[in-house]
């Protein structure tokens, strides 16, 4: 070193210190603003948010199936009288074509909760490598992502504003296995027969090909246009769930896209936890699901349902028709023939609509033959809808044609010119489609409430629940009662431990007509609708003083329970949050009470601290 570089650079050593305290100081201020930009996820405006080309990159990457989405019923404010207006509401009853519009929700809101808003823009997935895509990008960029099958969620996950959506519809394939045997499982489990449903199919569709035209069961959702993978995740009931289980329970395969962006296989042996997460611990927190494999069964002789009416004239005589009910579903219905509701209204009226599987029609007439009697006995008690029994062979449960043809009014058609033929739902479901909900509550009743010790108790509490709303008892949304295989499968699930030994579901809702924001013409009634809910909460005391601790159904509860962590999955949610933690460590994946979503503001953009 020349004599003139030595000096400089000795000139410089007193000024080291300053240096390097500021280099810290720039490091520490970059690792600060780095921190900031990750605890936030960006909004359009905010700097971070992706630039045009950015966007047309991933375009690019999606072969074209990138979508910039629009309030739904902006052209409707535009142009009130224009053709585009008067097609988006021609639609709104029809649950099929609301799943085929990514800025819609089967459910258009709740009171006080949230509106259904359209993302910003939606990634039209036909394949796992378009979800792939997706989830590179969102978290690239940190934007809040979405995902939507079914777009079923009450509690408002199937959309957010100022996001990215994964947008399934377009992923339906369903595709049946003779001997089906998961990944990394050969020698280990027996080849068994199933059925592998992509993340975009509804229920009607796994119907169609599973029991319409391949003669067997496989055990998913009671509403036909619920999405399969996103029921399965949040644990899935069916009419017949007390005698096949939960659709959760029979999963045996699922492929999933992980917050890294990695495609993985996930089974009882191939990233188990990841599987027992899906397995119930609620759609959307664990990654992006694009195909699930389902066990299937052969089919009983029959299946079929029973309904019928009864009005009380008087509370006294309410009670006793209460406690007839009680007592006669415990004696000759807790088992697993049969499934499905009874309903208790106020105005001391019980209705019946069950279902069954495995009995004829005259085996089912006969053991509703005493509750019957019972009631015919009676002066104070009237049959306001008469009993009837129907039942049908197995195979035309869910058969459009066959329905159409001796059920015509117990469907509903998709009636958009090419829909296809098999796009059905049950009738008693159409009602649901962009309902705005006032108040959703559920609670699992326990089994020993059944035990004649307590019946008086129960039947009390039925009658007062009554008084301040209507309810329904789900009796195929609990596991007590059913097959001892159906219960050990159940036990090996994320869902609520309680549901292994609950007789029933509880729910106490109600809603009113779509309410979609800028929807013309339509406003929803906040005072009526919190009048509703204030009596859903009361009828929902009464039922909660026999059932104190009694834990809620994830996809079917209230959007404000607060302790949710315990209410939706009790002592499961510690290895759900660890599996979180393994598999989304950032957060990526948020929804409203989903598993982690403690980690993050209600809206899900801003980590707390």
């Amino acid at each position: 070193m020349k004599r003139r570089e030595l000096l400089k650079a000795m000139a410089t050593l007193p000024l080291l210190p300053l240096l390097m305290r500021s280099s810290v100081a720039t490091a520490r201020g970059a690792a600060t603003a780095m921190a900031a930009k990750l605890r936030s996820r960006v909004r359009p405006g905010d700097p971070g948010w992706p630039l045009a080309t950015q966007w047309k990159q991933l375009e690019r990457d999606v072969g074209g199936r990138l979508l910039k989405l629009e309030p739904p019923f902006v052209r409707c404010t535009t142009s009130p009288t224009g053709g585009d207006c008067a097609e988006v509401l021609k639609q709104l009853d029809n649950p099929f074509a609301l799943g085929d519009n990514p800025a819609l929700t089967q459910t258009s809101g709740w009171a006080d909760a949230w509106t259904s808003q359209p993302s910003a823009y939606a990634v039209a997935a036909q394949s796992t490598a378009d979800v792939v895509a997706a989830v590179n990008f969102a978290r690239k960029h940190h934007l809040r992502l979405v995902v939507k099958g079914g777009g079923h969620s009450y509690q408002g996950t199937s959309d957010a504003p100022d996001s990215l959506l994964v947008w399934t519809r377009h992923m339906n394939q369903v595709s049946l296995h003779d001997t089906f045997v998961p990944q990394g499982c050969a020698g280990h489990v027996a080849p068994q027969a199933a059925v592998s449903v992509q993340a975009g199919a509804m229920w009607i569709d796994a119907y169609d090909a599973v029991t319409t035209r391949g003669g067997r069961y496989v055990q998913g959702g009671g509403c036909a246009t619920v999405g399969v993978a996103g029921l399965v995740q949040s644990g899935g009931f069916g009419s017949l769930s007390k005698r096949w289980g939960t659709a959760a329970s029979n999963l045996l395969e699922a492929e999933v896209v992980t917050a890294d962006g990695q495609v993985r296989i996930a089974n009882a042996r191939t990233n188990p936890e990841l599987f027992w997460g899906l397995k119930g611990g609620g759609g959307g927190s664990l990654g992006v699901v694009t195909r699930l494999t389902l066990r299937t069964f052969e089919l009983p002789e029959f299946f079929g349902g029973a309904n019928l009416t009864i009005k009380a004239d008087s509370d006294a005589a309410y009670r006793a028709l209460i406690a007839e009910a009680v007592g006669f579903y415990r004696r000759a219905l807790f088992n697993p023939h049969w499934g499905e509701q009874m309903k208790f209204y106020g105005g001391d009226t019980l209705e019946v609509s069950m279902m069954f599987q495995g009995l004829t029609k005259q085996q089912a007439e006969q053991t509703w033959a005493p509750f019957l009697d019972w009631v015919h006995a009676r002066k104070d008690c009237r049959v306001t809808k008469p009993f009837q029994v129907l039942a049908a062979p197995a195979r035309h449960l869910w058969d459009a044609e066959f329905l159409r043809k001796y059920l015509p009014s117990a469907i509903v058609s998709d009636d958009r010119p090419g829909a296809p033929r098999h796009h059905i739902l049950w009738a008693g479901d159409h009602d649901q489609a962009g309902w705005f909900i006032h108040g959703y509550q559920s609670a699992w009743l326990p089994a020993s409430l059944l035990q004649p010790g307590r019946q008086a108790q129960l039947v009390e509490a039925l009658f007062t629940a009554s008084q301040h709303w209507g309810f329904a008892l789900h009796f195929n949304k609990g596991l007590a009662g059913a097959p001892a295989d159906a219960i050990a499968r159940a036990r090996d699930t994320a869902t609520h431990p309680q549901v292994l030994d609950a007789f029933a579901l509880l729910i106490c809702a109600n809603g009113s007509a779509p309410a979609y924001p800028g929807l013309p013409g339509t406003k929803p009634d906040l005072a009526k609708a919190r009048r509703e809910a204030t009596a859903i909460d009361h009828a929902m005391d009464a039922i909660r003083a026999v059932a104190p601790d009694a834990g809620s159904y994830v996809s079917e509860s209230d959007y404000f329970l607060r302790d949710w962590q315990q209410g939706f999955w009790g002592s499961n949610y510690p290895r759900l949050a660890a599996a979180k933690r393994k598999y989304d460590p950032d957060g990526l994946f948020f929804v409203h009470h989903g598993v982690g979503s403690e980690s993050w503001s209600a809206d899900g953009f801003t980590r707390l601290a």
